[in-house]
């Protein structure tokens, strides 16, 4: 793949990505595209860890979306890691629960590779003029990846409906039909935990969370529901400088912390890049945690 063209004509056929290395060689790819492309590194103006790469006139000079800067690779640090990372997730799978404890920097490791391949793909989607088209297929890759990543480690996921009986009198009624991204079953296909695979949490905060709500009470049970999301930062632009850009946020906070206390929690709730207010507000701080906790601790406890 030489040209943009053949990035945006392998990314829209999602077959091509049916396991973690083709996202993994895919992400390594087009952040070599990109740099080898020389495009413009734009700071966010409200946020120095945040920048946006302009890319070059085959993408019609189009601003990417934001980046952290302090968890995307390069290329080459992408490449240098590559074996390290798959190594690491080989320990985890054979360690299972036998309380094997990631390091700092192993933890780094991965948050860094799958932040940089999701936000590789982005980059990629953003030189597309149909830009629902691109949130799409962002999301769609996001949530496959996840799957990918985690029958790697010989977690079985899957997304699709999970059919929930709804008994009365003590017999089964009908059956209620559930789509959902991320579902983990033993092996009488009774469900052990549910998850919404989201790049961002706007918009989807309330079908979380009510989702768990219904499905407890159509079971009576208390299967997890987990939340899984990217980031939650969007690029914002202002009126008085046309060429001047920074960030904002797309986290509901009143909505998730309100939902927390009078609805129902959710189990767990794991992003690649927090939010400040995530860390430093105590609700929120003991609700969400960064992605490692999920593959190198809690999804032990959830299977």
């Amino acid at each position: 793949m030489n040209y943009l063209a053949d990035f945006l004509s392998h990314v829209r056929d999602k077959e091509k990505f049916t396991d973690l290395g083709h996202y993994m060689d895919f992400g390594y790819n087009a952040l070599k595209y990109i740099e080898d492309s020389s495009p413009r590194v734009i700071q966010a103006c409200n946020r120095e860890n945040y920048s946006f790469f302009q890319l070059g006139q085959e993408a019609h000079n189009q601003l990417t979306r934001p980046f952290n800067s302090n968890l995307l690779y390069n290329s080459e640090e992408f490449l240098s890691h590559y074996k390290e990372f798959l190594g690491l997730l080989k320990i985890i799978e054979g360690e299972k629960r036998n309380s094997y404890r990631v390091n700092r920097a192993g933890r780094e490791l991965i948050l860094r590779t799958i932040y940089t391949v999701q936000q590789a793909i982005g980059f990629i989607l953003d030189g597309l003029t149909e830009k629902n088209a691109s949130k799409k297929l962002n999301g769609d890759h996001f949530e496959r990846l996840m799957l990918c990543l985690f029958n790697y480690i010989n977690i079985p996921v899957r997304n699709g409906v999970v059919k929930v009986p709804v008994v009365v009198e003590g017999e089964t009624s009908f059956h209620v039909n559930y789509q959902h991204d991320f579902i983990n079953e033993d092996i009488n296909q009774s469900v052990n935990l549910i998850g919404s695979v989201k790049t961002t949490s706007k918009d989807r905060v309330d079908k979380i969370f009510m989702d768990k709500f219904l499905y407890s009470r159509l079971t009576n049970t208390r299967t997890p529901h987990i939340g899984i999301f990217l980031h939650d930062v969007q690029r914002k632009s202002y009126k008085t400088d046309p060429n001047k850009f920074g960030i904002s946020s797309t986290f509901l906070t009143g909505k998730f912390k309100g939902y927390t206390l009078k609805l129902n929690p959710l189990d767990g709730v794991y992003y690649f890049d927090l939010n400040p207010n995530m860390i430093s507000d105590p609700i929120l701080a003991s609700q969400i945690k960064t992605f490692d906790k999920l593959i190198c601790e809690d999804i032990w406890q959830y299977t």
